[in-house]
This record gives structure tokens, sequence and C-alpha cells, in this order.
């Protein structure tokens, strides 16, 4: 065989031989590459739930140059309401708080620095505050104790029952979406689900990601009529529904 031939052969064999080395290389990152490996895994889980539970708030305020006057007025118009709601609802959890007895002052006083001020009036006012599972009565109630008490607010939410079994699923959900995560992680990194071992599971506390209700929103006070009561149409309510979600981090070590 003649030099060149054989310098061809051997330039063919090179260039074969180079092809070939990517491959190899290719071949060779299997498993081997991630032994060890620890890897961070965030999941989520996520229930949704109709809101079955109410809590609102009742105001009786009364204005009068007399204090003991207006304070008469609040104590009997509140001792009638508490009436009222017990009267429609049975069931209902109530609580009087927020006891409250200000004076009132001419707008003109504030302009002379002489004299003593002295008020003109007094506004006496107190809460009531309402629990009840009964939503579909509750227009009725809140329309009948509108007659005396105004409502001051009105929120919706779970009962403590219905959340706790809330929790048990968001929990579920969390661990479950989990496992699906590192499922498709092993996948990705071209390992078997079986080859990750789950080292931690961190559950970061439980109820820290449920936002509360109609947080921060701004309290409207009615002054009572001192007229006589009159009928108050029912209003509408939508209770509407409660998203809780639960995080979860995990940690996982390929074999």
């Amino acid at each position: 065989m003649s030099r060149s031939a054989v310098q061809l052969l051997w330039f063919i064999g090179f260039i074969l031989a180079c092809a070939a080395a990517p491959a190899h290389a290719e071949t060779s990152a299997g498993p081997e590459q991630t032994h060890g490996t620890l890897v961070i895994v965030p999941a989520v889980g996520e229930v949704t739930h109709a809101n079955d539970e109410a809590h609102a708030t009742l105001l009786v305020e009364e204005q009068d140059k007399d204090k003991a006057a207006a304070a008469s007025r609040v104590n009997l118009k509140m001792k009638q309401g508490v009436e009222i709601v017990k009267r429609e609802d049975p069931a209902a959890n109530l609580k009087t708080r927020g006891y409250y007895t200000y004076p009132v002052y001419a707008d003109d006083q504030g302009r002379s620095n002489n004299k003593l001020k002295q008020p003109v009036g007094w506004r006496v006012g107190q809460y009531l505050e309402m629990t009840t599972a009964n939503l579909s009565g509750l227009p009725k109630t809140v329309a009948a104790v509108q007659q005396l008490l105004a409502l001051n607010g009105l929120q919706f939410g779970l009962a403590p029952a219905t959340g706790k079994k809330l929790d048990r699923q968001r929990i579920e959900a969390a661990y479950q979406n989990l496992t699906e995560r590192i499922a498709s992680i092993a996948k990705a990194m071209g390992r078997n689900v079986s080859d990750a071992v789950l080292d931690t599971v961190d559950f970061e506390g439980s109820g820290a990601y449920a936002q509360p209700l109609l947080a921060g929103a701004p309290v409207m006070r009615f002054a009572a009529a001192q007229n006589v009561p009159a009928a108050v149409e029912e209003p509408s309510f939508e209770p509407g529904e409660t998203t809780q979600q639960l995080r979860v981090v995990g940690k996982i070590k390929f074999k």
C-alpha cells in the first residue's frame, strides 16, 4: 500500500474517532452524574370551601345634651336589639362590647383659648357582636334588628369545625403535590423516582397562609335614628367562599 493511501486511511480513522467522542461523553453523563445530589422541592396545597359562618357587628349610638338621657336610650335599644336577635336566631352567639361616652363640643369653641371648652352634648354608643351559622336566615335577622341597631360590619368565614377539616385536606393536598413534583424532577434528571430519598419535609406553619377575610376593611358608623323605628327591607348577602393554602418544602437526595 502506498504512503498516500496509508495517510488517507489514518485521516479517515481520526475523523471517525472525533465524531464518536461526543456520543461517548453524552452516554457517560448518566445517573452517576447526579449521585448524592440534594434537591430542594417547594410545593403547595390549596383547598376551597363555601363560607358557612357570618360575623356581624351591630351598633347603637345616641346623642343628647343630657348624658343620662343618651345613655338610657342606648341601654334600652341594645336590650331590645339583643331580644330581637335571640328571637330571630336563637342559636346565634352574642357578645356586647365597646361601650363609649364622648363629649360633643360646638364648632366655634375652638376659636377661643381663654375659655375652658364646655360640652354642648354627649354621644353614647355600644356594639353588639353576632356570630351565626344560619346564613339563610341572616337577612331576615338583620332587617329585624336594624329597626333599632345599625349594621356596622359583616364578615363571612368558616366555622371552626370546617376550618379543621380544611386543614387536614390542605396538608394532604400539599404532600400529594410534593410527591408529584419529586416524580417530575426525577424524570427530568433521568433518574427513577425510587432513587429519590425524601430527607426533610417542612410544613411552613399551619394557617399562616390563610388570608383573613376583609382585612383592613373600613369601618362605618351610623347614628341611630331618634324617631319611631320603621320597618327595614331585608338586605342581600352573598357569603362567598374561602380558599386556604399550605406551603411545604421537601429536601430529597438521589442515591
